[in-house]
């Protein structure tokens, strides 16, 4: 499969509510591109993650009506195997990614749970938790993470964020890392929660992931506003 069948697939399935209506998903927008070009890396001989049924994943498993936060990161895991289109989500044998032991050590510490057994953030996702990243593909690979960051997914993400922030009343944005912050300027902040961290990466999370206490300030925040809180 070929993302720009992938992508046809998701359009056509009835997992898109709200977001086949944007303009980026038209037949010439900015998806169909971004696939063609992704597409073309593929016939170059690059492998891409993820697998193109898993890059729409974190859209269909999350319609625009039913976001209540969004966990933006910066691109897919470039490990073989790792990534599976939602954003630190990973299913399979361990051990985990390092980027996940990190949110599970934040998690820990800030709502005093230990560490679920297994990396699938499903169960997020369908509480109303969209795992995006700012690009969803990459190259896999050792130092391959960010070679998709301007491939074009860009317009295709910033079209999701602003119609979250524009459509839905109460939403908290945890922004991980600083291509995710630099989306910042697309949220409405009079209406929506922003927590603005470090990337949990081994590189980055100690410059400000750990210790920012995103689970707990989520939920008081949704709490506050009369909204359910999240089972992280």
């Amino acid at each position: 499969m070929s993302c720009e069948v992938a992508l046809a697939a998701f359009l056509a399935s009835e997992a898109p509510q709200g977001w086949r209506e944007l303009s980026v998903f038209a037949a010439d927008g900015a998806a169909a591109r971004t696939c063609a070009a992704v597409d073309a890396e593929r016939a170059g001989g690059h492998v891409v993650a993820p697998a193109p049924e898993r890059v729409f994943a974190a859209l269909a498993l999350t319609p625009l009506q039913a976001v209540r936060a969004v966990i933006l990161g910066q691109d897919p895991y470039p490990t073989p195997g790792h990534a599976n289109g939602l954003a630190f989500s990973y299913v399979g044998p361990p051990p985990l990614p390092r980027s996940l032991v990190n949110i599970y050590k934040e998690r820990a510490e800030d709502l005093s749970k230990p560490a679920p057994a297994d990396g699938d953030l499903t169960r997020w996702a369908k509480q109303g938790v969209l795992l995006l990243n700012t690009a969803l593909t990459v190259r896999e690979g050792a130092s391959k993470a960010g070679s998709h960051l301007s491939l074009g997914w860009s317009a295709v993400t910033d079209a999701v964020i602003s119609a979250v922030s524009r459509e839905r009343p109460h939403v908290v944005f945890l922004l991980w890392g600083n291509p995710a912050q630099a989306k910042r300027p697309l949220i409405n902040e009079s209406r929506h929660l922003v927590i603005a961290s470090a990337h949990p990466s081994p590189l980055s999370a100690r410059r400000g992931f750990f210790g920012s206490k995103p689970f707990s300030r989520a939920n008081a925040w949704l709490e506050g506003q009369r909204e359910k809180p999240i089972a992280w």
